[in-house]
């Protein structure tokens, strides 16, 4: 069966049927959910990757989650690029971990020439350890994507966010276009799409609403979709906004998997603070992928240890990496999309 052609995959939503989805019964809306789910996956398969600053601090961005930004007094200290050894370290300490997707994230607006020589050859390296290689620099022009895409890279990252309409509360250093012309680089460089947005930043549902609809009518949909959960951090702009209900953000999540039936749906940034119940709702609801790894760029995640017993206890297996051009390959690992009949 060829997932990209089935029935529920779509890219012309519109306002109304995700609000009517957002209002059905809690479980009548994770029953659809799970069912679209295992129409494009194993529904006992999670895929795992890590995460890894490459360049951290004095970010010139004015992002108001980001302890990174050079406008907020985190006591963040800058520190310089990695070099290439350093990050080869510690994509073979995830692989041995049993990681898949090795990802890394420079706090840059856009990546400079010299920096992009180094980062290029970060790519090669991981992959020649049989990794998949995703990258989050900042923007990128159509140039600069190309020549990512020619050293083997796998995936791009690059959130929205949130909604068009609710996005400058949060930023105003760059726009919204700016992000999606960064995204159509990406995808016309012939490189995978990582995209999602935050949730709990004091936006409301028409907002989490408006940011589906903008990910989910990319046609292509992004082959993966990073669904963060706010992590206040002090001496940000957004530190002691309300909470976002725990139900709420299962919702999005299940939202999410029926608007893009064969992403790869990632609980992200915010694990750290999740119960094993609510994290179990969440892959329920249609997630299925995580961070692992006790650190997230500059965030804390979950300690490995609890993740791993978390899986054992739901009977949930990693899914096998698909290095496009590495040097490891993995019998019968073909793809991510355990495609089922209906």
């Amino acid at each position: 069966m060829n997932c990209s052609n089935v029935e529920d995959t779509r890219h012309d939503w519109r306002r109304r049927e995700v609000e009517e989805l957002f209002r059905l019964p809690f479980t009548e809306l994770l029953f659809r959910a799970q069912a679209v789910h295992r129409r494009h996956f194993d529904p006992a398969e999670v895929q795992v990757s890590s995460l890894l600053s490459i360049k951290t601090g004095s970010c010139p961005e004015d992002c108001a989650y980001c302890p990174q930004s050079a406008y907020h007094d985190t006591g963040l200290e800058e520190e310089r690029l990695l070099e290439v050894q350093e990050v080869v370290a510690a994509a073979r300490a995830a692989r041995e971990a049993g990681v898949g997707r090795f990802c890394m994230g420079a706090a840059w607006r856009s990546p400079g020439d010299a920096d992009l020589e180094q980062v290029e050859e970060m790519i090669r390296a991981v992959k020649g350890l049989g990794l998949e290689t995703c990258m989050t620099l900042g923007m990128l022009d159509r140039e600069q994507a190309e020549r990512l895409r020619a050293a083997g890279l796998d995936y791009y990252n690059h959130n929205l966010d949130t909604s068009p309409e609710f996005y400058g509360t949060v930023i105003t250093t760059r726009t919204y276009q700016d992000r999606l012309e960064t995204l159509r680089h990406v995808r016309e460089a012939g490189i995978k799409v990582c995209c999602g947005g935050i949730l709990g930043m004091g936006e409301e549902r028409r907002d989490r609403i408006g940011l589906l609809l903008q990910l989910a009518n990319m046609d292509p949909h992004p082959d993966s979709v990073p669904i963060n959960l706010l992590v206040q951090v002090e001496g940000t702009p957004l530190e002691g906004v309300e909470a976002l209900d725990s139900l709420e953000f299962v919702r999005c999540i299940a939202v999410a998997r029926i608007m893009m039936p064969a992403s790869l749906v990632r609980l992200s940034a915010g694990r750290e603070g999740m119960s094993d119940e609510l994290q179990t709702l969440c892959f329920l609801a249609g997630a299925n992928s995580v961070f692992y790894g006790e650190r997230l760029l500059t965030a804390p995640n979950r300690e490995t240890g609890s993740d791993e017993r978390l899986f054992e206890r739901l009977g949930l297996k990693r899914m096998e990496p698909v290095a496009e051009g590495s040097k490891v390959t993995r019998s019968g690992a073909i793809s991510y999309r355990a495609c089922r009949s209906s």
